[in-house]
This record gives C-alpha cells, structure tokens and sequence, in this order.
C-alpha cells in the first residue's frame, strides 16, 4: 500500500493540545450510573459471539477454539476465539512483514493520527468499553473506567511523543556539515499482552509499535482476547492499513514461542510473570538461522511490592493507602500492594484499623459494583488458597481467607490480611497475585528500609511519614522503579508516572514516559558535508 494511500485512508489530525490525562468518571452522578447500566446491557447482548484471526486484515478460522469466560459467572461465555497454533506464526509474519515498508514509510503525522482517531473513538464509547471489562475479566466500574481512560492516554500521549521524536535534532551542529538525528522502526514486533489490564496494557504495547513504524503480532492473553479483539476493530476504524497489527490469540507454549523464535521477530514487547518473562527473554537470546539482529526485549514482569509505614504517619491515610493498593482489583496487579511493613510503636492499632477498614470492604458481582469482584479464573483462584494456608502457618491470620460463595459459582475470594509475617516468609517473598496482605512487624525505618528491599523485585513502593530526612533517605535507597510518598502504591498516571520496574520486575521500560518510544526505534545519525 502506498504511502498516499495510507494518508488517504486516515484522515490527517494534530493532537488538541498539550496531554493531559483523561478525566475519571464521577459514579455518584446518577447520569453516569445510569450509562454505565446501558452500557452494561448494551454489551450483554453481544456475549458469546465468535471473533477471527486476522492476518493482514483478513479474517481466519481455524480449528481451535479459546473461550473466553466471564470470571463473575464461569458459565458465560463472553467470546469465542480462534486459536493460532505454532504453524500460524509463519502466515502471521507473512503478513507484518507484507505492511512494514508501507506503513514504516508513511509520515509520523499519519501514524500518530491513526492513534488520535482511535482515542477519540474509544472516548465516545467509553462506557461500552468498561462494560466489556467488567465481564471479561471482572473489574467493577472504577477499576474498569481507569483501565479506559489509560488506554486513551496512552494513544494520546504516544502519539505526542512519535511526533516529538521525529523532530529531534542532534546536540550541535558540527560545522560544515547539515546534521540529523532520525529515530527510525524496528521491523516486526510481537506484542504480548496480559490480562489484568487487558485495554491499557495490551493497547499500550500495541500504539507505541505500531506509531514507531512497526508492524505488530498481536497475542493477547488467553483470559482476555475479547477486549483485544475490541481495540483491533477501532484501530480498523480509524483507518489502520491491513498487516499492520495482526490478531492472533493463541497458546503461550505454541503460538507464542513460535513467533519469540522467529528469525524475523525484531522485538518483543511482554507483560506478565516473571517466569514466562524469562523464558520469553532465554528464548529471544538465542540466534536464529538466517537472523540478522539481536532481538529487543522489553518486558514488564512481577512484583512484590511493599508499603512502609512509619510511627510518624497518620495511621488512617496509611490503613485507606495500604487497603486500596491491597485490594483494588482483588490484588490481581503487578503494582498491588501485598506486605505492609510498620514501625513497632504503631504496629497494634495498624492491624487492628487495618482489620476493621478490610472487613467494611464488599465482594461480589462487578456489574453491581462491590469494592472487589472475582480472581481471573479457577486455577488463580486454587493457587492464592494455597498461599493463604501457608500463611495461616506463618503468620496470624487477621481476616478473611475464604471463598465467597455465589450462586453462580464465582471465583470470588474474600479479601485476606495475615499479621505478624517474617520478612523472609513465603508470603513475604512469592507474587501471590490476588487479595492477600502480608503485614510485617519492624524495629525501626532503617529496619523496614532493608526489609522493603529483600525481595527479588523491584517495581513499585510507598512510604507514609512526616520526616523529611525519611523520605530523602528512601529517594535514594528504596530500590524500585515506581515509589510513592504518603499515597498508595498503585495507579501509575500516563506521563506524571512513566511505568517499569528493577531487578526482577523487568527491564524498566517506564511506559507512559518520554523514554518508552525509544524502546521500539532505532536512532540513525545522517550527517551530509555542505558544499
């Protein structure tokens, strides 16, 4: 496709403004509760219908099936999915490879258009969106709409950056010579999206490949093709060529590894766990036949993330900071919150507060909006039982630590706090990745400094206290890619907060800041002697 072809086909659109992040819906206006209930029908409707393969913007069948299962109701269907299998992956490059000159070519002005059209859409139907949220993956209303409205922000404030990478220009100009600073794609790139933010994170990947110049293989997780499906079709919208980002939901150990391991594969951009994180970057490592590249990973993997609360803080902004990291969501975040690490003089009437706040916290149905909905599916939910009962062992359970029962059979957990844990504790150590807190008693704030510190993760940290040596001390020495003072640990903002984390939390990629395009170009200096 020519390059006038694809201007043509996305209609040309400068950004309005400086970026600025989309506002969150107010709840308490009945306006809004009112949509939020259409929205909700409006999408239960469309429930179980069957979603493609596509590959350079045709639509596939294939034998295999994903069901894509509704984690409130288990016996829902939200959507059916073709499964790409190991022998896709070769169609699949195909036909990124097919779009990359074209679309590589095309203007920035162009790509970043394609990204402000897609906002725009997505802002218009933004109820509709965290409806499908809501049932594919369970988050109630608030957690679904910051899902939303980060997805808009990443469109928004990518597109900003590619335009802003496009007019860099080197630091002198070296006499004599006309010199330039081009920040040029990759080539093809497989993007590999997780579940829990199955919008902003699977959006965010994709927008900054695809206005970088690449062209994407897209593989969502197996427990939210839907939403993905969702977003290619807004993409087609807004006018995306064919090939430039491919639909392929499919096996992590077939599908996935294949295209990790094709010689064609530039780039892969994943977020997840760490294993899988670490398998992906092995397999990534190992040079293929006819390869001519080191291939780029960027990967967003775990957490274990704490909250230091020292005897100075006040006790009821640190018990309101530590629930909401903890449990928004049912813990299922990379950033939540699962030990909480308090000073001894405090340590009592924290867990007692912290007791009584959790208890007054309700679960059930996201589409009635409780504070907490379900885990993803029943395997997770075994798994964070299991973590529970070794808790119990290691510590003093203080609430929870049941299943909630429905009628419909929900994977509903109730939330579960679990005292007096060594710092060295499975529960203290292990992503658990669901709604259990870990609360760990230490002597001092240098005390609770090591301890924040001993795990093999590093992504995101909070510290209550009125000291402002403390705070300077932790600017330097609380190793994590995401730190916050006297707020919660959780809800990274698209530009004030560029997101990623250290050590075995990845590679610190630090989306939604001025650095994340970076990761998806390569820079090439042209330096032209003048006449």
């Amino acid at each position: 496709m020519a390059t006038e072809t694809l201007t043509t086909a996305i209609p040309l659109r400068s950004p309005q403004g400086a970026f600025a992040n989309e506002p969150f819906t107010n709840f308490k206006d009945p306006d809004n509760v009112r949509r939020m209930h259409a929205a909700l029908d409006l999408v239960a409707v469309q429930l179980g219908r069957e979603y493609e393969l596509i590959l350079g913007g045709h639509r596939i069948k294939t034998e295999g099936k994903i069901r894509s299962l509704n984690p409130s109701r288990p016996d829902q269907v939200v959507g059916i999915h073709q499964r790409a299998e190991a022998q896709h992956a070769a169609d699949a490059m195909q036909a990124a490879l097919a779009a990359f000159p074209a679309w590589s070519h095309a203007s920035v002005e162009t790509r970043a258009s394609l990204l402000l059209h897609a906002a725009d859409i997505i802002r218009r139907r933004k109820f509709e969106f965290m409806a499908w949220l809501t049932f594919e993956v369970g988050k109630n209303w608030a957690e679904a709409d910051a899902d939303v409205g980060e997805t808009i922000d990443f469109l928004e404030y990518y597109a900003r950056e590619a335009l802003r990478l496009a007019a860099a220009k080197p630091t002198i100009q070296y006499h004599g010579e006309r010199d330039e600073l081009l920040y040029i794609p990759l080539g093809v790139g497989a993007v590999i999206s997780p579940w829990n933010f199955p919008f902003a994170i699977m959006a965010g990947m994709t927008a900054a490949s695809i206005v970088a110049g690449n062209t994407v293989i897209l593989k969502p997780s197996s427990d939210s093709p839907t939403i993905a499906a969702r977003f290619v079709d807004v993409l087609e919208e807004a006018g995306m060529p064919g090939g430039v980002v491919n639909f392929c939901p499919g096996s992590g150990a077939t599908f996935g590894n294949a295209i990790v391991e094709h010689p064609m594969t530039r780039f892969i951009a994943f977020t997840g766990s760490k294993s899988v994180g670490l398998e992906i970057h092995e397999r990534a490592a190992k040079t293929q036949p006819g390869q001519k590249w080191i291939k780029r990973t960027i990967l967003e993997m775990g957490g274990k993330d704490s909250i230091l609360v020292c005897a100075d803080a006040d006790l009821d902004a640190a018990v309101d900071g530590v629930v909401a990291s903890a449990f928004g969501f049912s813990g299922q975040k990379c950033s939540a919150c699962s030990r909480a690490i308090v000073e001894a003089p405090i340590y009592d009437a924290f867990v007692e507060r912290l007791r009584e706040r959790v208890e007054q916290l309700t679960v059930g149905d996201p589409a009635k909006n409780p504070n907490m909905g379900p885990v993803i599916n029943k395997a997770a939910m075994n798994t964070i039982l299991g973590y529970i009962e070794t808790g119990k062992k290691e510590g003093r359970l203080i609430t929870g630590g049941q299943p909630v029962p429905t009628d419909e059979n929900g994977y509903f957990l109730q939330p579960t706090v679990i005292a007096d844990v060594a710092p060295t504790a499975v529960l203290a150590q292990e992503e658990i990745f669901g709604p259990v807190l870990a609360v760990i008693k230490v002597s001092s704030f240098e005390d609770g400094l090591d301890v924040a510190n001993n795990t093999e993760y590093g992504l995101t940290g909070a510290l209550y206290t009125s000291d402002c040596e403390r705070l300077e001390r932790a600017r330097r020495d609380f190793h994590v890619g995401n730190l916050y003072f006297n707020r919660k640990c959780t809800g990274a903002m698209v530009g004030a907060h560029p997101f990623g984390g250290f050590n075995m939390s990845g590679t610190d990629s630090k989306a939604g800041g001025p650095d994340y395009l970076l990761l998806f170009t390569q820079a090439k200096s042209v330096a032209e002697k003048l006449q």
